[in-house]
């Protein structure tokens, strides 16, 4: 038993040799950053799984969580009751055209105009601020929502829930990824994209029942229903602890210590190598006087060469994110299934309910491999199996007539969404979170709020007179657009996996990014 005592004795004095040996090296490079990394999580493996720590971080992940929930609760729900004959006939639509272009795309017109306060009031006021004020507004939309009795009402209850959900969401991400581990980052904000289907799981079952009512109550109970998850955000979110790296920002390093101990060291120990190691990036990456002090001040986005590329991350996931052909799906899966031969309108609603559920077990696979398998391949394996199903998706509903080949056109639509969330959705609140610096963080989550809800604007608008123009041949068109995804995906994203968000800033600051992640990094 002594001789197993000084073997370990001996293994936590060489692995925290290796860690004091790395953490000396003035500048270090990426993979130098790494290895003194991977020393200090050798001393200090972190919170163990089943802990109390770790069930605290856990509750604080749920409270953030249901602003994701807010917008899943948005594309189902309009996606359904755009389908039942007593909304349509209420506000004189048929579920296709331009009218409702107009109604889906509000929520993303109020979504492009509170970028502005999404990247000011989180920086300005603290993480937790900015999801509590999101919330607040996306609520009172809601309400509104549900109550409208003129579509002038409807419209401008849409437009201040788009507004409140881009602060929330935009807080939400910044949040999530400055307080959780490195080693377990991707998992958390995996977690935190994929409740956007807890949000359609809801809302989607609820319109199982309620698209048999005969009233307008069929369609208003769901709007109530999504004030739900922005309420519990809002009730509970001051519960949770600030964001280390804010706290820092704000000359609060001992609270900002104490937060990064509670939820990444295995023993709560401030003096942690772990700790220090993140403090002591933190320190040399967070200046107290950045652009995230001035709400104006964009330049972060655009100063440097590494600045742009981490700027068009944020584009390419911000556009190919919604682009990807989920958008068609989402808002208008029910008309897509009328398409292939699917009139029943509770049977709509039902195979509604049924993509909710089947997207969720597809993105929660992806939360969990993302830290395993990596961004790229993530993205690179999910794309490419979209390409492959939109051409046998075409194939199959290119005839009209054949149950048989109507019925496994539908399957595969549903495998696509599975495939698209395997990739993307984990993807949609990490990557843009974890490539951008600290002084830019929330400025570029508002600029990839804009540039999610710009290419929304193109599906919520464009797609309905696209559907009704091109019927199965809209599938072609996205299987192309893919493609291209895939090509730009292999040769300009980085990968992250592992790293601590200062050590990524250090990636993006070589002469290929893309390149230096995967040759120095991607073996580890």
């Amino acid at each position: 038993m002594d001789s197993d005592n000084e073997k370990n004795s001996s293994d936590v004095q060489i692995e925290d040799a290796k860690f004091q040996d790395a953490k000396f090296k003035p500048r270090r490079t990426p993979a130098e950053q790494k290895e003194a990394l991977d020393a200090a999580l050798a001393i200090d493996p972190g919170v163990a799984t089943w802990s109390a720590r770790a069930f605290h971080m856990y509750l604080v992940t749920l409270v953030v969580c249901f602003c994701a929930g807010d917008s899943g609760f948005d594309g189902t729900v309009m996606g359904g009751i755009n389908a039942m004959k007593q909304y349509q006939t209420y506000f004189g639509l048929s579920g296709s055209d331009a009218k409702t272009g107009i109604v889906f795309g509000i929520f993303t017109v109020g979504g492009v105009c509170g970028a502005i306060p999404a990247s000011w009031v989180p920086d300005r006021f603290g993480r937790r601020w900015g999801m509590f004020m999101g919330n607040g507004l996306l609520m009172i939309g809601a309400i509104i929502t549900a109550m409208a009795d003129s579509k002038s009402k409807f419209l401008g209850g849409r437009f201040l829930t788009g507004f409140g959900s881009s602060i929330g969401g935009a807080s939400a991400k910044s949040y999530l990824a400055e307080i959780t581990p490195p080693q377990t980052r991707g998992a958390y904000l995996g977690f935190l994209n994929s409740f956007y289907y807890v949000g359609q799981m809801t809302a989607t079952g609820m319109m199982v029942s309620t698209g048999n009512f005969s009233s307008e109550w069929s369609w208003r109970l769901p709007l109530f229903v999504q004030v739900v998850p922005a309420a519990l955000n809002f009730l509970f979110v001051f519960f949770c602890p600030e964001s280390p790296r804010w706290l820092y920002t704000r000359g609060k390093k001992e609270q900002a210590t104490e937060i990064l101990a509670r939820f990444h060291s295995s023993n709560g120990d401030s003096n942690s190598p772990l700790v220090a190691l993140e403090l002591e990036e933190i320190e040399e990456k967070i200046s107290l006087e950045g652009a995230d002090k001035h709400w104006w001040d964009f330049r972060p986005l655009f100063r440097t060469r590494a600045d742009r590329w981490r700027t068009f991350m944020v584009i390419i996931i911000g556009f190919f994110g919604q682009l990807s052909g989920n958008g068609l799906i989402t808002y208008f899966l029910p008309i897509l299934l009328k398409n292939a031969g699917v009139t029943s309108q509770h049977k709509q609603l039902v195979l509604n309910f049924v993509n909710s559920i089947t997207s969720y077990a597809g993105a929660l696979f992806g939360s969990f491999m993302v830290d395993r398998t990596g961004r790229r391949k993530n993205l690179l394996v999910g794309t490419g199996s979209l390409v492959v199903i939109l051409a046998i998706i075409s194939g199959l509903l290119s005839e009209t007539g054949s149950a048989a080949r109507a019925n496994a056109g539908i399957t595969f639509i549903y495998l696509f969404m599975v495939v698209f969330s395997f990739g993307w959705t984990a993807m949609q609140a990490l990557y843009p979170a974890e490539v951008l610096s600290y002084e830019a963080r929330t400025k570029g989550l508002a600029f990839l709020g804009i540039c999610s809800q710009s290419a929304q604007l193109v599906t919520t608008f464009g797609m309905p007179s696209a559907i009704a123009a091109l019927t199965w041949k809209i599938y072609l068109v996205y299987m192309a657009w893919d493609i291209f995804e895939w090509i730009i995906i292999y040769l300009f994203v980085v990968e992250t996996k592992g790293l601590t968000l200062e050590e990524i800033t250090e990636v993006f600051e070589q002469d290929n990014p893309r390149k230096y992640s995967t040759q120095k990094l991607g073996k580890r």
